[in-house]
């Protein structure tokens, strides 16, 4: 099953701005004296001219990241780093960065370190989740999953409810995972991916007019065409017995992708693999 593209379209931030949350209440003061003024919410042109250069950094780090670039990434992620050492963001960064590596336990220090600055950052939780996910840690990856959709304020809410999906999904924890991804599918019911993984996931459960329509919906948009989709049809019309349907997607499969491990498995009948 293909990850979340966190692996496909997902672009990664470097966080937004701090947002300062203060009282309007008037201070008391000596009589007859004018009372304070309230303070005013903080915004970019309030930044340090030290943060607004680590953030640059910053950027460019996501930028190399999202390239598979893991050493040049970090390089500009230590030098954002030396510039504002408390940057939350950066330690999330860091993380990913690291998770990327394989570096597993210095990926789970930057996490800690990144929440320890900015403790329930909704962000930072999912990219700890899908880290542990991938190391088959699934327990603790769906607890971080699920605190960062109890925080109050995030709103990414349908990529961690496609992530915790996926991840149900490759503990082989089908039922849980089909619950995740019909909550993110009604969320988002044009995203190609959750479309797939979800008929991929009811194949799974053996609901197979339900993942036809999932995966036929995705078929229905040139654009989202690929083997995967088509080959997951094809064997969803098998297991209807509709041989007619099976045999055009077969077609379909051999014109478009010839070179693809689908064409492949279907020239070699590995309908079950």
């Amino acid at each position: 099953m293909n990850g979340p593209t966190c692996r496909q379209r997902h672009r990664h931030r470097t966080g937004a701005l701090l947002v300062l949350l203060l009282a309007a209440a008037w201070l008391a003061g000596c009589a007859g004296s004018a009372p304070e003024r309230p303070r005013e919410i903080a915004t970019v042109s309030d930044q340090g001219a030290l943060e607004r250069r680590a953030r640059v950094r910053l950027e460019l780090a996501s930028a190399y990241y999202s390239r598979g670039q893991y050493v040049t990434a970090l390089d500009e992620v230590k030098q954002a780093l030396q510039i504002a050492p408390n940057l939350a963001d950066a330690y999330n960064l860091r993380g990913l960065v690291y998770a990327g590596m394989g570096e597993e336990a210095l990926a789970d220090d930057s996490f800690r370190q990144a929440l320890q600055l900015n403790p329930g950052d909704g962000a930072t939780l999912h990219n700890r989740a899908w880290s542990l996910c991938q190391r088959e840690r699934y327990a603790d990856a769906q607890a971080q999953f699920q605190a960062a959709l109890d925080q109050p304020q995030y709103r990414d809410i349908i990529r961690t409810q496609f992530a915790r999906g996926v991840c149900y999904a490759r503990a082989g924890n089908f039922t849980d995972a089909e619950r995740a991804l019909r909550r993110a599918y009604e969320l988002d019911p044009a995203n190609p991916n959750t479309g797939f993984s979800l008929s991929e996931v009811l194949f799974k459960l053996q609901q197979y007019e339900r993942a036809r329509f999932y995966v036929g919906r995705v078929n229905d948009t040139p654009d989202f065409v690929n083997a995967q989709t088509l080959w997951l049809a094809l064997r969803i019309e098998r297991k209807l017995g509709r041989d007619a349907g099976a045999t055009a997607l077969a077609q379909q499969l051999r014109s478009r992708f010839p070179q693809s491990a689908e064409t492949a498995a279907l020239g070699a009948e590995r309908f079950d693999d």
